[in-house]
């Protein structure tokens, strides 16, 4: 898998975990199913940031974004 499309990948799951984080604590509940969907984001973006060659910078995240939308349009 291309370390664009994983650090795409755990950037999404992460911020799609938090309202069901914040949803399940406000009812009470565990947040067994967004606390995995957390690490598995983490453990994609630990993957992505060190499997590419200097690793990634904030400003290389929206070109990171662009070239995953790119590949997926071809």
């Amino acid at each position: 898998m291309d370390t664009d499309l994983m650090l795409v990948i755990g950037i999404v799951l992460a911020v799609l975990s938090i309202p069901s984080m914040l949803s399940a604590l406000n009812d009470g509940r565990t947040p067994r199913l967004a606390a995995i969907t957390l690490m598995i984001a983490g453990g994609l973006l630990v993957l992505a940031f060190s499997g590419k060659p200097g690793g990634y910078q904030v400003r290389d995240i929206p070109n990171a974004f662009y070239r995953v939308i790119a590949q997926m349009r071809n």
